[in-house]
């Protein structure tokens, strides 16, 4: 039981640390904005400003997890 505590609380403490706007209500609405309008092909200047160049230059397969980190990054920073 003290394993899982610790694991969810270094789980926490490592996205706290990453992104520390990940606690902010008004980010997780720009989280949401984003993933909706990148839905509809339309994709905000703000999150297209985080992607950095070597990301289209390097991967031909764009994975889930890099696309979550790249608007995360956008809203929570």
């Amino acid at each position: 039981m003290r394993f899982f505590l610790f694991l969810l609380l270094g789980i926490f403490v490592g996205l706290y640390l990453s992104w520390p706007g990940f606690l902010i209500p008004e980010n997780w609405k720009c989280f949401n904005q984003i993933i909706a309008k990148s839905a509809e092909d339309k994709i905000s200047f703000k999150a297209a400003l985080e992607i950095s160049p070597s990301y289209f230059l390097k991967y031909k397969n764009k994975k889930t997890a890099s696309k979550i980190r790249i608007v995360a990054d956008a809203c929570f920073r």
